[in-house]
């Protein structure tokens, strides 16, 4: 695994030095250190860690709200450190975001395979989400087209297929999308390409 950038947040100095050792050991760099969740937060907007590590029970906001803020946000991967391995807990960590789980006592053998899987989740879902985006945009954008062409056809009585022609030898000759043309088309009608 290559060397991470690791935010630790837990209430327990003796935790957090422990966890800094084996992490450091590990080859991994250390960024921060919070004792609650709401400094957490702060630390990981501002410093933009690898992957946070946090205590499921801390003050000023516990673990698993500072979870689901930094998973909201897509800041990075969040790996659950606690002593209660009980399942409605473990519930509330996947709906909080958490991509992975270790239960105190924890030994260094078991800190890298929860990094690995953390990591490796949070990647497949931020490619999910950009697919999800790309697709939601080209969606749009195919909407816009269409309605421009169909705006062509009735102002000039052409088909949908020189409609179509048009607009992409204007794409072609200002150098911009095939959107943008479609958007300044159905400006000029005064149509907003946003409305329905």
């Amino acid at each position: 695994m290559h060397k991470l950038s690791v935010l630790i947040a837990d209430d327990d100095a003796v935790i957090r030095m422990d966890l800094r050792a084996m992490l450091e050991d590990m080859g991994h760099v250390v960024v921060a250190e919070a004792d609650n969740g709401e400094d957490a937060c702060h630390l990981a907007r501002s410093l933009k860690p690898s992957i946070a590590i946090l205590d499921a029970m801390m003050p000023r906001r516990n673990g698993l709200q500072a979870a689901a803020t930094l998973s909201s946000e897509r800041i990075c991967p969040v790996v659950m450190l606690t002593a209660y391995s009980e399942a409605p807990l473990v519930e509330e960590a996947t709906r909080a975001g958490v991509l992975a789980y270790l239960v105190k006592p924890f030994r260094r053998d078991e800190i890298a395979p929860a990094l690995q899987i953390a990591l490796a989740r949070f990647r497949e879902l931020v490619a999910v989400e950009d697919d999800r985006n790309a697709l939601a945009e080209q969606i749009e954008s195919d909407r816009v087209c269409r309605r421009a062409r169909v705006l062509l056809m009735r102002r000039h009585a052409i088909s949908e297929r020189e409609a179509n022609r048009r607009m992409q030898a204007q794409a072609i000759a200002t150098g911009r999308h095939l959107r943008a043309i479609a958007d300044a088309i159905l400006l000029t009608e005064g149509i907003s390409p946003d409305s329905d």
